[in-house]
Parts: C-alpha cells; sequence; structure tokens
C-alpha cells in the first residue's frame, strides 16, 4: 500500500496569511492554463534572502510542475562516451560512486536496511561513495520540515535516522557533503554534533571546516595509492548568519547570485591547495543552482566549465531536488582530459512523492592512474548514470523508503508498481539524460 506522503512542496504548502492563500493559488492557476514558466524565469533568484514574492510564486509553481526546458541561452552539454587516451599505460584503478541530497523524511524511521537495499551495488560496492548530507544532526529536539510563508524549512534528524541513512548492511559512505543550505538549520549544536557523529562513523566531512586554519583547504582521501583530492562549497544558509567569528566553519560563497556572476574563488583556493598536497585526482561538489528547473542556467555552465580548466577533474553538485544533464567536457589544459560535470544528481531521500522529486541518479565513475606520454597522469576510465527513484510504501504498518534502480521496473510487465507513474518517471530521465540510460544499466 502506497504511504500518504505529499506529492510536492507546494501541496504540504503552510500559509498563514489568507490573502496570500488566494495570490498563490490564483497564479499557479494562470500558470496551469497559459503554460508560463515552463522555461526558466529569468532573473529568478535562487537564494531565500534574495526572493521576492514574485520569486516564492515561481518556486511554487515549479515545484508542483517542474521547469523542463533549458533556458535559450544554455550551452549544448555533450554527454560523449569516457575513455582512456590511446597510448595510456593503465597502473592503478579507483572506483567512485557519488549521489545527491538525503534528507530524513517520513518514512525513513522503520527503513534500516531497506531503503539502499535495491541500489546498494552501484552505491556502496565503490571504492570510495559520496553523497551530499543535508539533515544535521542535533541532539535538541527535532523539528519538522514545515514549508510556508514564515521562511525556509528546517531539517535535522537524530543519530537513529542517521544510522538508517547512513549507509545499508554495515556498508556506509565514506564521505559526506556538509556545506548545503541547511548546514545552519540547528546552530553551533546541529554543525559540532554532525561533526562529531561523522568522526565517530570513520566518514570524512567535508564542505565544514574542522578550525579556522581549514578555511581554503581541500580534504584528501586516498584509495590503492592515488590520492583525490576533494573541493566543497554551497551557495548559501537559508538567510541564517554564522556569528561573526564563526564565520570559517562552513564554506559558503554566492554561487548561484539572482545579479552577476558565480563567486569561485573558494573553490579555486581549495583547488589550489589539493594541488600544493600532491592529488591525482580533484573532485568538486557544488551545492548550488535552482531548484525545480531540470536543465542548469547558461552562468552555472560556464562556471563549471570554469571549473573544469582551472583545475576540477569532475564536479558533481545538487540542491535542486530534481535531476539535470551529466556533461562530459573535454578540458582546453589537457586536450586528453575529460571532466564529468554533473549539474544536479537530485535528492536520494526526501518526503515528496512526484515524479520529478523521486528521480535521482548515481553516478559511478573509474579513476585510473598511469603513464602516458612519458608523464604519470588520472583520467576517467569510466562513467555510468544510473537514474534512480524512491518508493514509499506502507507494510504491515509500517511506512517504509525504498530507493529503486528505474531500469528494473521502466516498462516491465512484471513490476508491482504503479507504471503510470513509472511511466512518468522514466519520461523526465529521458528528457534529462537521454533514452541511453534504458540499455546501458548500472
Amino acid at each position: 500500500m502506497t504511504s500518504k506522503l505529499p506529492a510536492t512542496p507546494a501541496e504540504a504548502l503552510q500559509i498563514s496569511v489568507p490573502p496570500l492563500r488566494l495570490v498563490v493559488r490564483a497564479v499557479t492557476g494562470l500558470a496551469d492554463r497559459l503554460g508560463f514558466w515552463r522555461a526558466p524565469l529569468a532573473g529568478a533568484a535562487a537564494a531565500s534572502d534574495e526572493m521576492t514574492t514574485l520569486d516564492t510564486l515561481y518556486w511554487v509553481q515549479k515545484s508542483r510542475a517542474p521547469v523542463t526546458q533549458p533556458g535559450a541561452d544554455v550551452p549544448d552539454m555533450r554527454a560523449d562516451p569516457v575513455a582512456l587516451p590511446e597510448g595510456f599505460v593503465p597502473d592503478t584503478r579507483v572506483t567512485l560512486a557519488a549521489a545527491g541530497d538525503i534528507l530524513r523524511s517520513r518514512g525513513i524511521d522503520g527503513s534500516k536496511d531497506v531503503v539502499f537495499a535495491r541500489i546498494a551495488d552501484v552505491l556502496f560496492d565503490a571504492d570510495l561513495s559520496i553523497a551530499n548530507f543535508e539533515s544535521p544532526i542535533t541532539t535538541q529536539p527535532l523539528v519538522e520540515e514545515v514549508i510556508g510563508d514564515k521562511g525556509p524549512p528546517l531539517e535535522c534528524c537524530d543519530r537513529a535516522q542517521f544510522d538508517i541513512l547512513k549507509g545499508h548492511g554495515g556498508r556506509r559512505f565514506d564521505v559526506l557533503n556538509t556545506a548545503n543550505n541547511h548546514r545552519f538549520d540547528m546552530g553551533l549544536e546541529g554543525i559540532e554534533t554532525t561533526s562529531r557523529v561523522l568522526a565517530e562513523e570513520g566518514i570524512l566531512e567535508i564542505g565544514t571546516n574542522a578550525s579556522p586554519d581549514q578555511q581554503g583547504c581541500g580534504w584528501v582521501i586516498e584509495r590503492d595509492g592515488l590520492r583525490i583530492g576533494l573541493v566543497s562549497d554551497t551557495f548559501g544558509l537559508n538567510g541564517h548568519k554564522l556569528p561573526a567569528d564563526e564565520g570559517w566553519r562552513i564554506n559558503v560563497s554566492a554561487l548561484s547570485p539572482k545579479r552577476g556572476d558565480p563567486d569561485l574563488s573558494s573553490l579555486k583556493r581549495q583547488i589550489d591547495d589539493c594541488r600544493a598536497k600532491g592529488c591525482d585526482f580533484i573532485l568538486a561538489t557544488v551545492h548550488w543552482g535552482w531548484e525545480f528547473e531540470m536543465f542548469p542556467r547558461a552562468g552555472q555552465v560556464a562556471a563549471a566549465r570554469e571549473l573544469a580548466e582551472y583545475g576540477a577533474d569532475s564536479i558533481v553538485s545538487h540542491h535542486p531536488h530534481v535531476i539535470q544533464p551529466v556533461e562530459t567536457y573535454r578540458t582546453a589544459r589537457d586536450p586528453d582530459r575529460v571532466a564529468v560535470i554533473a549539474y544536479s544528481l537530485g535528492s536520494l531521500t526526501w518526503g515528496f512523492t512526484a515524479p520529478h522529486i523521486v528521480l535521482s541518479t548515481v553516478l559511478n565513475m573509474t579513476l585510473t592512474k598511469g603513464r602516458v606520454g612519458g608523464e604519470t597522469r588520472t583520467y576517467l576510465e569510466r562513467l555510468s548514470v544510473t537514474p534512480v527513484f524512491r518508493t514509499h510504501v506502507e507494510e504491515d504498518g509500517v511506512a517504509l523508503t525504498r530507493i529503486e534502480k528505474l531500469a528494473d521496473h521502466a516498462d516491465a510487465a512484471d513490476s508491482p508498481l504503479d507504471q503510470d507513474h513509472v511511466a512518468q518517471v522514466a519520461a523526465h530521465a529521458d528528457r534529462v539524460l537521454g533514452p541511453g540510460w534504458r540499455t546501458q544499466g548500472g
């Protein structure tokens, strides 16, 4: 039986001012009938502290009916096959799996060793598994997510809920990014409790700094002699302000400004630091973009490519709560180097059931270190993109969240899932990724 969860944030919207409810109803009704906002609204805000009433209305509408067309100025984002350059002699291979947002939601509490069971092979069999963790762990009373006109929702979880979200069957994420817009939702206690728990679990936390000296530095993790540098930044903190003497704690930059270009200076400093530490491969994790838009904006594409030219060997991104394209970008700095740019991996866990929101992707990459032209280099040898989607069901009176591979259920006569719903999920995957995912496999 399907668990009773709202389909979209718009369905769960709580508005305290009656006239505003009428405005929201009128504007969304007009948008449905007239078809505006199917393409991105020019000049729209991404950060909550830059939003006007128009931005808020646009956000509500696209949460229920996502923007499915790219802006007219967005360049082509190629997704060519990845291969090692000719003459490359491989030495060491390391596999990496990357996923998007992990948020606590209703239906999680009873889902230990259930939520990731069907995707554990693509997510946890890799040498290195990474995701964006967006519900700070807290010892304070838990706050329920409320989406409404009183400000951005608060996210949080307790230690028991984190034990469900951290992995499957004894395997867990190796790296969790915590530079995101919900990082300061539970204040300094939430920052410190999360960092302490991740350290106890042996999970590398990136994006939140352990001391003032860490600010501007990257993180390094080694597998089989291959040194991987990690850099991280977020576009904002939902209007929350760190105390003046605590600003070093979270990497925050104007990455998705309403006006002007993204500020990449923090990410570039971290890339410089990873280079200085002798990293073989540098992965940028970036929390940015416009929610519920299925294609990045032109300025974001330009900024991602600038990072790739500066030294990010691949980029994984999150925040929009929907998937966006995965580009394979051949750099000018090294014509043999193809940087994967995943503009949004979507939300792996969250408490909404609409087809565009339950869909996310798991990215699998093989990093190979070897020699070519007499020099040691590390390149991408393989890339696969696995669309996955959440199901929310009730079994024996317990609400469960389970993530499925989309290829196992799309056009599958023996699937027990609602095929109309699955077809809508698959249509979004086709639109963003192209139809190749249906035969690629994990």
